[in-house]
């Protein structure tokens, strides 16, 4: 069984909200293709939201962290918001770490 990061799409109804769910362990080896695929998918879209479902991420490094900064930075750009839902523990305390709570949408810890 792999443990490679993997992200499927789907619309929701309506056409303003495009979801993605993010599964497996994001890490070096893995965050450049999920910051691209996320990044492109935002750029190609006629949604306003892209909202990443984080719940199946097993693992997540400073790295990876990044990729999904650079991937909602180049969603901005496109005049889309990215933001992250259902975090992991993993994801939740890299997260709260770092500081990027905010930066992805999410309350913050209490």
């Amino acid at each position: 069984m792999s443990n490679s990061a993997v992200v499927t799409y789907h619309e929701e109804p309506g056409g303003d909200v495009l979801s993605a769910t993010l599964s497996g362990e994001l890490d070096l080896a893995y965050a450049d293709d999920v910051r691209d695929s996320l990044a492109a998918t935002a750029q190609a879209t006629s949604c306003t939201w892209l909202r990443v479902d984080v719940s199946e991420v097993t693992l997540i490094d400073s790295y990876a962290l990044g990729a999904l900064v650079s991937a909602r930075n180049t969603a901005a750009g496109a005049g889309v918001t990215l933001t992250l839902v259902n975090p992991s523990p993993p994801v939740r305390k890299a997260i709260e770490v770092t500081g990027l709570a905010d930066a992805f949408g999410l309350p913050p810890l209490d």
